[in-house]
């Protein structure tokens, strides 16, 4: 008698696990705090799916495949990478800053409110430029973070910098720490302000209820414009600085 054939078996899926629906790769993320499955594209183009648990991870990829064609499409509009690179032009906190080549391998410094100056090969270049803008926008952060928190009559809390690719910044109150993207520096100065108002202000309310915006409408009172900048532009800046 022939053994019976076996039937095919479901990959394993894992939390961090890369997957294709389609052409477009998705990251599987468990998320315990999560209600239900979920999808989301990033401001530069990343897909992921997400799950309360390990075990709903086939139900979140199952719905990311269920949204195929919607996936592919909000990827599509993701902005192209931009490393940054000599001669280039770039918005620095409202202003035009041009990008020149330096010697040997200088560290990135600003030459005039309006020129930045770096060494190194195209690589080495990209990656001095970035670490003078991360210098920048940790002073201003730390400055506006401050302000804010005296206004509320808080202690100041922790500034840190990172690279996130879903949000501009996020609260442990807690802690009394905030961190931040550091491409906020790329913003127009108000619009880095309303963000560390927005993070301030999760120190007294850390969900979006009215009163929590009610703080932010007292710190920046124009708040919905700066948000409405970040939702039109934060795909660009995303963009600039990877290669």
């Amino acid at each position: 008698m022939w053994p019976r054939p076996r039937a095919p078996t479901s990959p394993v899926l894992e939390d961090g696990m890369v997957v294709r629906v389609g052409d477009t790769p998705v990251r599987l993320k468990v998320n315990p705090r999560a209600r239900r499955v979920s999808i989301r594209v990033s401001a530069d183009g990343a897909a992921t799916a997400t799950a309360p648990s390990r075990r709903a991870l086939s139900q979140a990829l199952a719905f990311a495949q269920s949204r195929a064609g919607w996936l592919a499409d909000q990827t599509a509009k993701a902005p192209e990478a931009r490393p940054f690179q000599p001669g280039q032009v770039v918005e620095i906190e409202g202003r035009s800053v041009t990008l020149i080549q330096g010697t040997g391998q200088a560290a990135a410094r600003l030459v005039s409110p309006d020129l930045i100056s770096a060494g190194g090969d195209a690589e080495g270049f990209n990656r001095r430029v970035i670490a003078l803008l991360k210098r920048e926008a940790k002073a201003r952060l730390e400055a506006a973070t401050e302000r804010h928190a005296a206004r509320l009559g808080l202690p100041r809390p922790a500034v840190g910098l990172g690279d996130p690719r879903g949000r501009w910044g996020s609260c442990s109150p807690h802690r009394n720490s905030i961190r931040y993207s550091w491409r906020l520096i790329l913003a127009p100065p108000q619009v880095l302000d309303y963000v560390a108002a927005h993070e301030v202000g999760h120190l007294i309310h850390a969900d979006h209820s009215p009163a929590f915006w009610a703080v932010v409408a007292r710190l920046d009172p124009e708040w919905k414009a700066h948000r409405a900048w970040l939702r039109r532009e934060g795909a660009r800046l995303h963009a600039l600085g990877r290669g």
